[in-house]
């Protein structure tokens, strides 16, 4: 295994020789190496015993609330507590022994109450005993509560902690070389006051990682024929390098169920059964994604979205170059990060939310997989909380952040962030994060991954101040948007991570036959509407494009598919609504038959009549 492998068995190791407590947090429920090298991967748990041990403690005392004390016998406990814990008067005047009469937890462990070890624990620490014990506090997760508003009895505990690792001997100073350490173990920093680690010289936080690349590829090949999959998994082999990536921030438990899945789960493909594992479906639609659903591409997009070719043909060579493994979508090493990123930047009303819905619906077969997030709502310092969470002791805390709950209810899906330019400096930090990492941590501690997602930015910017009529109007945008970045907000690094490849400028829409094309588009859910509510099998025109047209000669053309609809509901629709409202008593009157428009003259003024 690699020396990565072994970091944080150093890092402990070596600070419990200068300190006098340790936070470990982590991934602290996971399995490991053994230190030592003579045993199978063993616990996280066992592997901190060896590492103290291996530092010169014989004894080392493992605690938690539910099995009490652990790691010594019996008399050895009463040994540890009249060293450490004098005879104090009892309340009726009887000399009391904290060690004489050990009780015993229902397991046959020995019993001790929080502030009954801690006792024992604070007094163990400033003491200079020759044969120092160290302890370890397991789950301390549930030992304390709201960090930000400790009861007093919890509070009584910290001050004892740390009380008597201010106190204790200084390590160069101290009788013996290896004075007690006390060793917190949770599964992440933000379940503990944050007063006992923080510029305290006496506490260190080693964090135990994730496992990386090497360990996952080890644990994967260590299995064996217990993972059954159709996909060849063994060394130097392309199915092996992809499911390492896909196996990217779980755990080598984790690993070890996906195993026994297989078993249970026959006939899958490797990426399958991970998708299963994680996400409860068998497949995954980026593993559906393949030569001949792309060469469809553009025709798919232009049904919904008119008068953007351009634009839609740039979408299209991001979805090959991904499908290619050239931008990281299936087949990079660096799978975690998200499947690609666009950035759509254009005037109002030109088709950049609808392009993306579309994608939405071409990628995963349902438009509501396109996540929408209105980037002016989050134009102050802390609305980065609202997307993340609130962290601990805050408001809002238990609820968590509206990304990180979207991604997590719907890991395959479109993020829409709308109108990005609105958004605050702080927030474009937590996109750094995603687009570099592919993850996010919400204000819960608990780590979301983006690596299913397909993100998507648009923009305004530029889009007053371009020239509509200069033949470089998508190179002015595109200029508009590094200067954006760069000298207004100063994150080129944001830039660089979308990358200029990925912005794609969309036209103004000055023609009125791209007009009316949208217009036509716009009238499919009208007849679905009507059909649904009213039983009207479908809306002729006299001469359909010559009516559209009429229409759309008099709509603001600076505000594009937002002034369709506008035109479209002032000159037919609620003309329509009006026709139906005196003319039907109820749905029995229209049911299967056909509305007819006619025009009434060369304007957009029109007549409704219903037909058999």
């Amino acid at each position: 295994m690699s020396t990565q492998a072994t970091l944080w068995h150093a890092a402990l190791s070596r600070e419990i020789r200068v300190r006098r407590g340790v936070v470990l947090f982590g991934n602290v429920r996971d399995i490991t190496r053994d230190p030592q090298g003579r045993r199978g991967p063993i616990s996280v748990m066992d592997a901190t015993v060896d590492v103290l041990k291996a530092g010169g403690y014989r004894q080392v005392i493992l605690w938690d609330r539910v099995n009490g004390v652990q790691g010594v016998s019996a008399a050895q406990w009463r040994d540890v507590v009249s060293a450490a814990t004098p005879a104090q008067p009892s309340q009726d005047g009887e000399a009391y022994d904290a060690g004489a009469r050990p009780q015993r937890a229902p397991s046959g462990r020995i019993a001790a109450d929080p502030i009954e070890f801690l006792n024992v624990v604070a007094n163990a620490v400033k003491s200079e005993t020759a044969d120092a014990p160290a302890f370890v506090l397991d789950w301390t997760e549930y030992m304390f509560g709201e960090p930000n508003n400790l009861p007093a009895g919890e509070r009584d505990w910290l001050t004892l902690l740390g009380k008597a690792t201010r106190d204790a001997p200084l390590a160069g100073t101290a009788a013996t070389s290896r004075p007690p350490v006390v060793v917190l173990v949770c599964n992440g920093l933000a379940v503990l006051p944050p007063a006992l680690y923080v510029n305290n010289p006496d506490w260190a936080t080693v964090n135990v990682p994730l496992p990386n690349r090497e360990q996952r590829e080890e644990a994967i090949l260590g299995l064996g024929t217990a993972l059954q999959v159709t996909t060849q998994v063994a060394p130097n082999t392309r199915g092996l390098t992809d499911l390492v990536d896909a196996l990217d921030g779980l755990t080598i438990k984790d690993i070890h169920n996906i195993a026994a899945l297989s078993g249970n789960q026959r006939g899958l493909s490797a990426e399958s059964l991970v998708s299963l594992y994680k996400f409860g479906e068998h497949t995954s639609p980026w593993e559906q994604l393949n030569r001949d659903k792309l060469r469809t591409t553009t025709q798919t997009l232009r049904e919904r979205v008119k008068g953007q070719d351009r634009a839609i043909e740039a979408v299209n060579k991001v979805l090959i170059r991904a499908y290619t493994g050239l931008s990281g979508l299936q087949h990079s090493r660096k799978q975690r990060t998200p499947k690609g990123v666009l950035f759509f930047v254009g005037p109002t009303g030109v088709g950049k939310t609808e392009l993306a819905k579309s994608l939405a619906q071409f990628l995963f077969g349902d438009e509501e997989a396109c996540i929408r997030f209105d980037m002016s709502e989050y134009n102050h310092e802390h609305a980065d909380q609202r997307l993340v969470g609130a962290p601990p002791g805050y408001v809002g805390f238990e609820e968590g952040g509206q990304l990180t709950n979207a991604v997590k209810k719907r890991p395959f899906s479109v993020l829409l962030f709308d109108e990005i330019e609105k958004a605050h400096g702080r927030i474009l930090d937590k996109f750094l994060q995603i687009l570099e990492d592919g993850r996010l941590t919400d204000g819960r501690g608990e780590t979301v991954q983006f690596a299913d997602t397909f993100i998507v930015f648009t923009s305004n910017i530029g889009a007053a101040e371009v020239n509509r009529r200069s033949p470089n109007v998508r190179d002015e945008f595109i200029e508009r948007v590094r200067d954006h970045f760069v000298e207004h907000l100063h994150r080129p690094e944001l830039l660089g991570r979308i990358g200029e490849a990925n912005i794609i400028p969309f036209d103004f829409i000055d023609n009125d036959d791209f007009l009316v094309q949208i217009a036509r588009s716009k009238l499919t859910p009208l007849r679905l509407r009507l059909q649904e509510k009213w039983g009207i099998r479908d809306i002729k025109f006299d001469d359909e494009v010559r009516a559209l047209t009429a229409v759309v000669s008099t709509m603001d053309h600076t505000a594009g598919g937002r002034g369709v609809l506008a035109a479209l509901s002032e000159r037919i629709i609620d003309p329509l609504a009006t026709f139906l409202f005196e003319n039907l008593a109820s749905p029995l009157d229209a049911d299967g038959r056909t509305l007819r428009v006619s025009q009434l003259s060369d304007g957009p003024e029109f007549g409704f009549q219903l037909v058999q």
